[in-house]
């Protein structure tokens, strides 16, 4: 997995966009959700995504065992459930479904009005 096709796969989600919030990044963040309400679901690095990786850091922490060393806890965010994923040493599969369950559960916590059309569909 890389970056490019990982971006690729975030935004082929409904409504999900780019954003570069930080200047000194690279690689943006990918949102869902209307301009001033988007909310990320991925934070896009050269080499790892961030995502939110479970309803509780509880379920979250199970990719640390699953991964060690290529799963941790996210700085700033990890006490919420996101953790930062490596692309190497973490399968493209199981990446992908990382993303796609960081998606689900960020567009199921938006208000009705605001949940793309389809989403519900994605992956899984």
């Amino acid at each position: 997995m890389d970056v490019e096709a990982l971006r690729a796969h975030c935004l082929a989600k409904p409504g999900a966009w780019p954003d570069f919030p930080w200047e000194e990044h690279d690689h943006p963040v990918i949102k869902v959700g209307d301009g001033a309400r988007g909310k990320i679901f991925a934070f896009l690095g050269a080499e790892s995504v961030g995502v939110k990786g479970g309803a509780t850091r509880e379920v979250a922490d199970e990719w640390l065992e699953r991964y060690p060393g290529a799963a941790t806890v996210m700085r700033y965010l990890g006490r919420s459930g996101w953790n930062t994923l490596a692309f190497d040493g973490i399968p493209d599969d199981d990446l992908l479904d990382a993303v796609d369950e960081s998606y689900r559960l960020i567009v199921g916590k938006l208000p009705r009005r605001d949940r793309p059309e389809g989403w519900d569909a994605v992956r899984g």
